[in-house]
């Protein structure tokens, strides 16, 4: 499980390159008796779908990481590097589990690696499409070990604020759009999003700001986004709300966004809320959606992104249990 997880973390797939690491996959993780398919994505990139019989539980994770790429290193206790535990150490651990699994006999689980889920999900989106006769899918990423309850939703707006350019000596001729940005941002600061009484606070992140204009003129555009971390109680009213402190110079436009999830539990975890995103929203045909992993979100995304490596082996066991109890669910049904 340690070497495969290294063999992957060895290859740059952050999102837009994930086709590099699919090979590794294949040629390094060789189950017995599992077909394995390549889901072929709109956009030209590849989810990998390993299936034993015709899966009933599906453990699924992604294979692209968010930017830069930080090579592995291992210090004995934990490995760190880039997708160590986002959300490569989910892939490493779900395959041992379904190795597992396999030399225990069992034949009705699916193994799914997703592209795209740091920019949208588009893999998932595909592979919803293309599964059938999945009753639960067990989605992996850091969450300290504990099933999660509940996740935030998010949503993602590309604003353009324009001006009109002038002398940066006679301001008063022109029409400063940086100006109007600003405003906007205290705008936006004094909205009053209702707190949500499971998922809290809905919180949003500003990036990618751009204004090209020289030193000494003034700014005729403004370009940024907006990120924002939804729950059950704003993620419908959102727009209605950023319409109402936009003016005639401020446009946007919605790029995409998932709703906040409620996930299936099972008894004898810890549980937990999240505030980040998944591949869960968009894997609704799947059945039941349970999130569940090793390694901790405050580090994936950073320099110090890290996973413990007793933290990958509990997690093996943990995930052969749920699997056990959700196959008895599954028995009960039928």
């Amino acid at each position: 499980m340690i070497d495969f997880l290294i063999k992957m973390m060895e290859v740059d797939s952050t999102s837009g390159r994930e086709e590099n690491i699919v090979s590794v996959i294949q040629n390094n993780f060789l189950p017995k008796i599992a077909v394995c398919e390549i889901q072929e994505i709109p956009n030209g990139k590849k989810n990998i779908y390993y299936k034993w019989g015709n899966p009933e539980i599906v453990f699924c994770s992604h294979i692209d990481t968010v930017p830069p790429f930080i090579p592995p290193y291992n210090e004995g206790t934990k490995i760190m590097g880039r997708g160590s535990c986002d959300a490569k150490g989910q892939i490493a651990v779900l395959s041992e589990t379904c190795l597992q699994l396999e030399a225990e006999g069992k034949t009705n689980f699916g193994l799914l690696m997703l592209a795209g889920e740091e920019v949208g999900s588009y893999g998932a989106r595909t592979a919803n499409e293309l599964i059938k006769g999945c009753k639960f899918v067990i989605v992996g990423e850091p969450t300290e070990n504990k099933l999660i309850k509940a996740g935030k939703g998010n949503a993602l707006f590309e604003f353009t604020i324009k001006g009109k350019a002038a002398h940066s000596g006679y301001p008063a001729k022109g029409d400063n759009a940086t100006e109007r940005f600003r405003v906007f941002l205290n705008n936006l600061n004094g909205i009053d999003f209702p707190k949500d009484e499971l998922l809290g606070d809905t919180t949003y992140n500003v990036a990618m700001i751009s204004s090209n204009n020289a030193h000494n003129v003034i700014s005729d555009k403004v370009t940024f986004r907006i990120f924002f971390r939804t729950t059950f109680v704003t993620h419908k009213i959102l727009e209605d709300r950023i319409k109402e402190i936009c003016d005639d110079h401020t446009e946007y436009k919605v790029q995409y966004g998932d709703e906040p999830i409620e996930f299936y539990t099972i008894d004898g975890f810890e549980t937990g809320i999240v505030s980040y995103g998944s591949d869960a929203p968009e894997l609704f045909n799947l059945g039941k959606r349970l999130l569940y992993g090793p390694g901790t979100i405050f580090v994936a995304h950073t320099q110090e992104e890290h996973i413990l490596i007793n933290d990958l082996h509990r997690a093996v066991k943990d995930l052969k249990n749920i699997y056990y109890k959700l196959e008895k669910e599954i028995g009960k049904e039928n």
